[in-house]
Formats: structure tokens, C-alpha cells, sequence
């Protein structure tokens, strides 16, 4: 039984993908979305036995300034079965030599996993190591979206049901808007930015974001009244799994609760779709009782949002972080020292960034 190394087309991939209930950081249509609007490229890689694809990964690359080499990353993969020690490193090893080709300085893993010592330990095992700098949010809130709209009510706490009813009450009405929708959403998401101080994309992104993952994976939802919106968000939805990916709201009539108002219909959309779990995407990485102490005080990086998101009723889950294989110990050292120097300007300016 031959493992052979393949580089898929997108369209097998993507199918691979949705067969395995993989990360929509692993898709297809995140290929497209990173490579047609950014300065990154994308690679295929995968190893196949009887021309089925058993495990692989999107590796997106990205150009250093001053021509120091690229470096090469891989968002919540590679889709495998970490078990399988043999495949993964097969796998790994083919992606090193990949990396290399592409004069890479490092490789950045974020693997789709729960944080555990066995899993560090297995990490750490196939040479790599624990990175200061993760990409992708590495703490969020899963919410259980099973059973009925009265079990997910049911799970929320008292304050998101009163605010879900406030909304109704105030006459705010969500609709499932399209891209022609995108030019308000992205009004809403610039006065989000100014007021929150958070980083946000070009109007075209969110635009190709829907456009992209189209009506099969992806929603706009808004929220209005009278005709005025006052709120929305994009949603993905990929096998048994949902993400709130972005979000916005305005300084106008907040009282109405337009916000709760859009999440309530993305927990919907999300169960119609027979998702088993909404993934409210992002939350400071601290263990649930330093959370629960300091929520209420601190309005820095994700704690802001921290409040709202854990209203709604669902389990903090911790990924295993980002782990980095270094191919140039001296450039990957100064990238490490203008990493950190970047992210405490963030830090002192308290500048969260999204997706």
C-alpha cells in the first residue's frame, strides 16, 4: 500500500477537506481568499493511497520585506490523523522540503487540536517548538447549537434572552443580505474600528469573503430598523461546525440590542444547516477563572468582547497554540525580536486585528 506525495487540484481538495470536517482555515476557498487579495502564495500538499487523499495540508507562504526568505504557514492543520505517527511525519518531512524550496526561514504550525501535554509532547517530538506568536486565536467559546431553538436558548444565560427578546420587542429585523449588501456591512465595520480599535480589511475582502465561500458555507447576516442597519456579521459553515468571523455594530440605537439580535439568527442559521457547535471565535487566553475575575474591568485586546461572547452560554476550548520549525536560527531570531516588538505596539495601543 504506497503512500504517494500529491499536490491536488482545489477542487479535490476542498472535497477532502469537507470530508474530514476540517478547519475552514483548510479550505479551498481560503486559498483563493488569502492569495487573491494579499501578498501571499499557497501550496498543496498531500499524500494519497489508492488515489484517495488520507491527510495533507494548506501551506500559505508569504513574502519577508528586504528579501529575507518567506515564511511558510499552515492555518489550523495539517488535516491528519496526529495518531498516525508514520503519516505525519511523511507528511511533515515533505512540507520541509517545500518550505526549503521556497527559501522559507520558518514553518508555523497551528494545528486543529485541543491543548494537551500528550499533543505537546507529540509536537515537540517531530521537532518543533512552542512559538511566542500565534496567528489565529489560540482560546475561544464553543456554543452547542443541538436540539431545539429552546435548548439553545435554554443555554445561554438570562441577560443574552433578554436581550434576544429586547430586539424583538424593538422592532429589529435580520435579514440574510449578499454582496450587494457588503457596502453598508463594511460602514458599520469602519465606525467598529475606530470605536474599538480594532484593525479591519479592505471593503473588497468581506466582499470576496462571501463571494468565495458562497451561499453553501457563508452568510451576511444584518440586523435594522426601519431600514437603518445598526448591526451584522459573517458566518462560515463547514460539516458539522459554524464560525462567527466577523463582526460589526454601530453607535446608533445600540439600546435595541441589534447585536444579540444578528448572533441569535447565526445560532439559527447554524443548527438549519445541522451544525453541531458555533464557534464565536476569540477570546483572551487566560484559564476560565482569571476570565470570569477581570472580564468586567478590562476592555483591552479581546476582553471587550469577552462579556458578550460568553453570554451565550458555550465551553471555553483551547487550541494547542501555533509551533514554529525554524530553517534560519539567525534571521528566524530577528523576526522573533520584530514580532514582539510588533505586537507591544499593538499591545500599547490596544489594536486587536482580525482575520
Amino acid at each position: 500500500m504506497t503512500v504517494e506525495i500529491v499536490h491536488p487540484s482545489l477542487e479535490h481538495w476542498q472535497s477532502f477537506v469537507e470530508a474530514q470536517s476540517g478547519n475552514f482555515l483548510q479550505t479551498a476557498y481560503w486559498a483563493k481568499l488569502k492569495c487573491g487579495s494579499n501578498d501571499w502564495d499557497y501550496e498543496l500538499i498531500a499524500l494519497e493511497q489508492h488515489g484517495q487523499i488520507i491527510a495533507g495540508a494548506l501551506v500559505l507562504y508569504r513574502q519577508l520585506p528586504l528579501g529575507f526568505g518567506t515564511i511558510a504557514y499552515i492555518p489550523r492543520g495539517p488535516v491528519i490523523d496526529w495518531r498516525n505517527e508514520g503519516l505525519t511525519m511523511k507528511l511533515l518531512a515533505e512540507i520541509d522540503a517545500a518550505a526549503r524550496r521556497r527559501q522559507a526561514i520558518l514553518l508555523k504550525v497551528e494545528p486543529d487540536t485541543e491543548d494537551s501535554s500528550a499533543m505537546r509532547e507529540q509536537l515537540s517530538g517531530l521537532g518543533l517548538r512552542a512559538s511566542m506568536h500565534t496567528i489565529q486565536p489560540q482560546s475561544t467559546i464553543l456554543v452547542d447549537t443541538t436540539g431545539t431553538e429552546e435548548d439553545i436558548l435554554a443555554r445561554m444565560n438570562q441577560g443574552a434572552r433578554r436581550k434576544i427578546r429586547t430586539a424583538e420587542k424593538r422592532d429589529v429585523e435580520t435579514r440574510h443580505g449578499n454582496t450587494d449588501d457588503i457596502a453598508s456591512f463594511f460602514e458599520i465595520m469602519k465606525i467598529t474600528s475606530q470605536r474599538d480599535k480594532i484593525g479591519i480589511r479592505n471593503q473588497e475582502y468581506y466582499h470576496r469573503t462571501l463571494d468565495i465561500f458562497g451561499p453553501n458555507h457563508a452568510t451576511l447576516i444584518l440586523a435594522s430598523h426601519q431600514g437603518h442597519d445598526l448591526g451584522g456579521l459573517i458566518a462560515l459553515a463547514l460539516g458539522p461546525r459554524a464560525w462567527y468571523l466577523y463582526g460589526a455594530s454601530s453607535n446608533d440605537e445600540r439600546e435595541r440590542m441589534p447585536n444579540y439580535a444578528v448572533q441569535w439568527e447565526a445560532l439559527r442559521w447554524a443548527r438549519e444547516r445541522g451544525c453541531n457547535e458555533y464557534d464565536l471565535w476569540g477570546i483572551p487566553d487566560a484559564d476560565e477563572k482569571t476570565l470570569e475575575a477581570q472580564f468586567q474591568h478590562r476592555r483591552d485586546g479581546m476582553w471587550g468582547l469577552y462579556g458578550f461572547k460568553r453570554s451565550f452560554g458555550g465551553r471555553i476550548w483551547r487550541t494547542v497554540g501555533a509551533w514554529d520549525r525554524p530553517y534560519n536560527l539567525l534571521i528566524y531570531a530577528a523576526y522573533q525580536i520584530a514580532t514582539k516588538m510588533r505586537y507591544w505596539w499593538q499591545n500599547r495601543r490596544h489594536i486587536t486585528t482580525t482575520q
